[in-house]
């Protein structure tokens, strides 16, 4: 017991210790010997944001998303509501409350304002109601009233930490302070709206000036916590007729922009049904004017809005015609913006009843028709049923798969070779042709027992993800492609050695052969396998791709090693016409030869820039190198392991970047403008929506594990490497590269070592591991059961992403807390991607400590395996697959470089460090190496 309270001390977890029933004086006095030296532990520094609770907290964060304030329960903003309570039915009111919070809002706001109510007696009444159901109790509660006794009565019977809504200067300053410090008394946030003395705020001049004199009174007059303040600038009607009405959407946005850069801590908030009160009656667009509204004041800094939860689109399912014509509206971009909103706006009252009528007509059509459409929209709705009045109306089950089916996916391929379809929606054709097959095997098989023939596919393609590699998306895309232009795709999943790959080309008698590959040791396991195929006296076709891959790498290093076609493939949509034109009897000779030529081209200018490449000599380097003399940051708050099990997924969410999302769908630009991209956006938004259905889902039913453990250790440099210290008489010693090309006179050679100060400094330095892998593999299987291998690939996407999301957000977690050098930062999510934050975490096998080998001693310190699952196979890729790591250096002076090319003496000299041979050494750092290798 004494030693696991010294580990606990060590570790920075305790400020007592002591022993209860059980325990003995001598029990105690072990237990204080043993953490005799211990620092106690010290408690995080709070960032100063924004805390309100219900029975459950809500922390609104900087990284926050918006905050969706339920409106419903106001009687001045709900008919429904307000007839209820008038008529005294609050259990009924009751539930539109639940309601409220069962579509999305994190607050809800509560207004008894009606000229036939007692309503101090009927906001004391609800609440205590409502408090009484957890379900709607454990959120946040907002008291809305123009009457200050009616919120009040609210206050003195509200549980937890409310919202006031709302205070303001129209009544003077001394009634403002009294109210500001009542508000402070009850314990709760205010919304202030910007009214003054001379009437409400209608311009962007007076909204800032009523904000910047309340926010001043409130902080240095009433003491009030900056963070607990939230803005009202005023969200009025646009759209009415009057030119001066025209710049109001505009001026609350400009507000904001304005009170979030110049107001620090406060919050803002607005009413945003109001927005859109001259389209009453049209819910289209009153839902667009919304959902635009929201989407750029959301941009400039929004944090709030009392808006119906229920009741918001996604900004880019909003129709192209419609979203221009509000837009023009709210940010006031043509003089007759109104005049053309009304002129559109009449006929969008039946658009639902026109789907309908297409949705109509669509299923009208004969089963062939539908199957064909069907497959093209990707739809899986009516797929079985179709499928089976099919095999009524077609002579054979084989007759329905060679006619409407192969009719739909070889207009699929028309589309998708056009560039008139992009990849997610090849992969949702792919299912449906996946469900209607499904459905038709059964029927096929008995056919083919009794005649005897068989269906010939247009060939056959082996795939495989080779060995010591766990990433398999990309090459699952390529198999759902090719499965859809009628090829047998056989498919070997992950980590696969090149014995099995070379019995299964025998096996199926492959007409291709096709290897997949993320870590850079995967290039190396490639030009194995080539080389066995040449030595077994292979012939089959080679196709290579992957994130590692390169044209390059493919010319230079395993075509010259296979006497057979060697071909890189860039993406998915590449691999049917390079299948096609090499399993062709006429085509292949010409293509092949083509290919050879090309990458004679390439080598030989490869050799050629190598030839001229120039390189410093180690010693000459190391004397230029970005050495720090002094000790980076400050020694962590939480020196020690921290492991967290589990992270919320919920908390990882709002950390996405989505960008390389949607280029793992080949859908390449930059989050959120490729969704209003001109060739990308529509099938982007698509995609973005089927993106967070299935996120949403995983969220909410934790179908996915998140876990992460990350150490912060004393640190010093030695030469190129940076040793660690892991107790008081050992240490572990990390192997850094420099980088040897040679530069200007005035730019350093840096390494990683060089951000670390010489010992004596007291230098720190931290590693982690995150994971949000746990569960993909079940997930998937469900959805493949289900023939759906776009849900599959999806989740493994979304994965993807979510670990990444893990990373900044341990990561923020470490700078802000854990280490604490940036205790008080302050970033936004488009900071985080731009890496706008003091400290790097580069990975081991990435451009700046590109040795994969090193991730051993990295999992070694944090004991990475068992607190978290994550394993290394051999080529030391992680698994589960969706998994990342790294170091953590704090220094101010710490960017991200890559080491590029090193020369032989460099090698030489890191194999003696790293205790490798140097064919060791070689062939981990072969991608870059500035020599050939003997």
């Amino acid at each position: 017991m004494a030693a696991q309270a010294r580990e606990y001390a060590e570790a920075g977890w305790l400020n007592i210790i002591g022993g209860c029933c059980g325990t003995t004086p001598d029990h105690i006095r072990a237990m204080a010997d043993a953490v005799v030296g211990c620092a106690p532990r010290q408690p995080a520094l709070q960032r100063r944001t924004l805390r309100l609770a219900g029975l459950e907290p809500l922390e609104i964060r900087p990284e926050t998303n918006f905050v969706n304030v339920g409106e419903r329960t106001n009687v001045t903003g709900s008919r429904a509501f307000a007839k209820l309570i008038l008529n005294n039915d609050f259990e009924k009111a009751v539930d539109i409350a639940r309601q409220q919070v069962d579509n999305g809002a994190q607050i809800v706001d509560i207004n008894m304002d009606e000229g036939m109510l007692d309503s101090e007696q009927a906001m004391t009444r609800f609440l205590n109601l409502i408090a009484a159901e957890p379900d709607i109790a454990k959120v946040p509660f907002m008291i809305d009233s123009s009457k200050w006794s009616v919120i009040e009565a609210g206050l003195q019977c509200v549980q937890g930490k409310g919202v006031v809504n709302s205070i303001s200067l129209k009544d003077g300053e001394t009634e403002f302070v009294r109210r500001a410090q009542l508000c402070r008394d009850y314990g709760a946030a205010v919304i202030v709206m910007a009214f003054d003395e001379d009437g409400q705020a209608d311009t962007f001049e007076r909204r800032i000036a009523i904000c910047e004199r309340a926010y001043r009174i409130l902080t240095t007059v009433v003491g009030f916590p900056a963070e607990d303040i939230i803005f009202d600038p005023t969200i009025l009607t646009v759209a009415t007729g009057i030119d001066d009405h025209n710049g109001y959407a505009v001026d609350f946005i400009r507000a904001t922009h304005w009170i979030k850069q110049h107001l620090p801590h406060a919050r803002v908030s607005g009413g945003v049904s109001n927005i859109s009160f001259s389209f009453r009656g049209n819910e289209t667009v009153r839902r667009a004017m919304h959902t635009a509204f929201l989407y750029h004041a959301i941009q400039a800094g929004m944090d709030m809005g009392i808006v119906n939860a229920g009741q918001i689109d996604v900004y880019s399912d909003i129709a192209a015609e419609l979203l221009e014509h509000v837009e023009d509206v709210l940010l006031n971009r043509r003089s007759d913006a109104t005049e053309r909103l009304l002129g559109i706006a009449e006929s969008l009252k039946g658009a639902s009843s026109q789907e309908a009528s297409i949705e109509a007509a669509w299923r009208a059509q004969d089963v062939g028709a539908r199957l064909r459409h069907a497959l093209v929209k990707g739809i899986t709705e009516y797929i079985d049923a179709d499928t089976m009045e099919a095999l009524d109306v077609y002579p054979t089950p084989l007759s329905v798969i060679e006619g409407p089916l192969m009719d739909g996916m070889n207009e699929v391929g028309d589309l998708f070779g056009s560039g008139k379809m992009f990849l997610p929606q090849v992969v949702k054709s792919a299912r449906v042709m996946k469900k209607s097959v499904a459905i038709l095997t059964p029927y096929m098989e008995e056919e083919k027992r009794r005649s005897g023939m068989e269906q010939k596919p247009a060939g056959t393609v082996v795939l495989a993800t080779v060995k010591g590699d766990v990433h398999d998306i990309g090459k699952n895309i390529v198999g759902v492609v090719l499965g859809c232009n009628n090829y047998k795709v056989v498919d070997l999943g992950v980590m696969v050695p090149a014995e099995k790959i070379l019995e299964a080309v025998t096996t199926h008698q492959a007409d291709v052969l096709g290897l997949s590959g993320l870590i850079t040791p995967s290039l190396d396991e490639m030009v194995h396998v080539a080389r066995e195929l040449e030595r077994t006296g292979q012939n089959v076709p080679l196709l290579i791709g992957g994130a590692t891959t390169s044209k390059t790498h493919t010319a230079v290093k395993i075509a010259p090693t296979y006497s057979g076609p060697v071909v890189h493939v860039l993406d998915a949509s590449r691999a049917v016409p390079v299948a096609g034109a090499l399993i062709g009897t006429e085509s292949r000779s010409d293509f092949a030869a083509r290919t050879r030529a090309d990458y004679e081209m390439v080598r030989t200018e490869y050799a050629k820039r190598s030839d001229d490449k120039e390189f410093d000599t180690l010693e000459a380097a190391r004397l230029r190198s970005a050495a720090v003399p002094t000790a980076g940051a400050k020694a962590p708050a939480h020196p020690g392991i921290t492991t967290i099990d589990p992270i919320p997924l919920e908390d990882l969410v709002p950390y996405i970047d989505w960008t390389p999302f949607f280029l793992s769908w080949e859908l390449r630009g930059k989050y959120p403008a490729i969704l209003d991209d001109p060739t990308y956006g529509d099938e982007a938004r698509r995609l973005y929506k089927d993106a967070r259905i299935i996120l949403d889902r995983i969220v909410a039913e934790k179908l996915l594990t998140a876990r992460a453990v990350c150490g912060l250790w004393p640190a010093w440099r030695e030469g190129d490497d940076i040793l660690v210290q892991t107790t008081d008489n050992s240490h572990e010693r990390l192997c850094m590269l420099r980088q040897q090309t040679k530069k200007a006179a005035s730019v350093p050679q840096r390494s990683l070592a060089d951000y670390v100060a010489p010992k004596g400094e007291n230098d720190w330095i931290g590693a982690f591991v995150v994971t949000a892998g746990h569960g993909v593999d079940e997930l998937c299987e469900q959805y493949e059961r289900d023939n759906d291998d776009f849900s599959s690939i999806m989740v493994k996407a979304i994965a993807d992403r979510l670990a990444e999301a893990a990373a900044e957000w341990l990561h923020a977690k470490v700078r802000r807390e854990l280490w604490g050098y940036a205790a008080h930062e302050v970033l936004t999510n488009d900071d985080l991607v731009a890496e706008q934050y003091q400290g790097i975490r580069p990975a081991p096998g990435y451009p700046a400590c590109p040795d994969h080998t090193e991730k051993a001693k990295l999992f070694a310190l944090l004991q990475a395996e068992h607190r978290t699952g994550t394993h290394l196979t051999e080529s030391y890729a992680m698994t589960p697959a969706s998994s990342v790591s790294g170091w953590y250096f704090g220094h101010p002076d710490a960017k991200y470089f890559a080491v590029g090319k090193i020369g032989r003496d460099q090698l030489e000299d890191y194999a003696e460090r790293k205790g490798f041979t140097i064919e060791q050494a070689e062939r981990w750092l072969a991608p870059i190496l500035g020599y050939e290798p003997s």
